[in-house]
C-alpha cells in the first residue's frame, strides 16, 4: 500500500466510529474472530483500546495486521485503523 492509498483510507476513516474495544484481556482468539468477520464485512474498521489494555496501542495494531492478514493504516491516540480488501465482496477501490 502506498502513501496516496493509506492517505485515501485515512479520510474515509475519519467519519467512522470505533466498532470494537481492545480492554484488559489483550488480543483474544474471540477478539480476533470478530475483527475478521468485521473486515471481511466492512473492509475499513476503527478500534479503540482501552487504558486497562496490556500492550500500548501502536504494539495492538502491529498484533491484529500480523494475525488477521490486513494493513495498519493508521494508530491515533488509543484509536486503530485497520484495512483488508474483502475476498467475496470488495466495496473500497484504491487509487
Amino acid at each position: 500500500m502506498n502513501s496516496k492509498q493509506r492517505a485515501q483510507l485515512r479520510s474515509m476513516a475519519n467519519t467512522l466510529q470505533p466498532l470494537y474495544q481492545i480492554g484488559k484481556s489483550g488480543v483474544t482468539p474471540a477478539v480476533t474472530e470478530q475483527l475478521d468477520a468485521a473486515l471481511e464485512a466492512r473492509e475499513l474498521i476503527k478500534i479503540t483500546v482501552l487504558e486497562t489494555a496490556p500492550d500500548s496501542p501502536r504494539e495492538t495494531i502491529d498484533t491484529l495486521a500480523a494475525r488477521l492478514h490486513a494493513e495498519p493504516v493508521q494508530c491515533i491516540g488509543r484509536k486503530l485503523t485497520l484495512y483488508r480488501r474483502s475476498r467475496e465482496n470488495p466495496r473500497i477501490e484504491l487509487d
